[in-house]
């Protein structure tokens, strides 16, 4: 059964679509089925696995709105290990469409059950707001991944973040968690990132990711050419963090599902 993780920050410019990107490449390359899902209008994640978002033949547009089926959205051939339902601008409409449709929360939750067997991890990539795009992911997962600077403003808008998970915990989705807080552009010299790194830790826990990604110019140009850092340069900083990134998350995947075996062990 696939492990559904939304990776999401209503803050822009944090690395959002760069961690979906270079975590399901990672996890990849540690011989996991990886599903990755653009979710964003924008389509950086599709543009920045290789694929052309202006070609797309059938999108997860298609998917939300009944007009293709899940297997018909999966592209299978992309060059960086992992499968990919791709995004392009159609799915500025879909918002709008959707709000007509039945069980509108819940359409990429439906739309994925038949493929759930298929994968170790599906990761969902997501616009930098709180729209009905947004509420389907966490509606559809597990866990969140929550990519965030170590900035001032940043300590504001992950109060907001973490509000809005515990309302569609309550309301939608009760099994939804807090995945990890992943501290992102990383600049250890900054005093400033220090601060806001032990906020962090002393306010989650462990839910902060031991793996920091640092500022790395490899992670900003490897976009461009259509490829995650790991397939554009293996040995850069960057890469290196989201491979370490990649075996933190299944590590703490396997304790989780170990626990959860042991209860119903213990109930039964």
């Amino acid at each position: 059964m696939a492990n559904i993780i939304t990776i999401t920050n209503q803050k822009g410019g944090v690395g959002k679509t760069t961690t979906c990107v270079n975590l399901a490449a990672s996890l990849a390359a540690t011989h996991k089925r990886v599903l990755m899902i653009d979710l964003d209008p924008q389509g950086n994640a599709t543009m920045g696995s290789g694929i052309d978002k202006h070609q797309l033949a059938c999108s997860v547009y298609e998917l939300l709105t009944d007009q293709a089926g899940v297997a018909d959205a999966i592209m299978t051939d992309t060059r960086c290990g992992y499968h990919l339902i791709g995004a392009n601008g159609d799915l500025t409409a879909a918002e709008v469409e959707l709000l007509q449709l039945p069980r509108r929360e819940f359409r990429l939750k439906m739309a994925l059950q038949p493929i759930l067997d298929e994968y170790d991890y599906i990761l969902i990539d997501n616009p930098p707001s709180l729209n009905l795009l947004t509420v389907n992911a966490l509606s559809a997962s597990a866990g969140v991944i929550i990519p965030m600077q170590c900035e001032y403003y940043a300590l504001e808008g992950i109060s907001a973040l973490v509000g809005t998970i515990n309302k569609i915990n309550q309301r939608l989705n009760p099994a939804l968690r807090i995945e990890g807080i992943l501290r992102t552009m990383f600049d250890p010299r900054m005093s400033l990132t220090k601060d806001v790194s032990s906020h962090l830790i002393e306010y989650f826990g462990d839910r902060v990711y031991r793996t920091v990604i640092p500022r790395n110019v490899r992670l900003a140009e490897a976009p461009s050419h259509g490829l995650p850092a790991l397939q554009y340069d293996k040995n850069s900083r960057g890469a290196q963090a989201y491979l370490a990134l990649a075996g933190e998350l299944i590590r703490r995947t396997e304790r989780q599902q170990a626990a959860a075996a042991a209860t119903e062990q213990e109930t039964d």
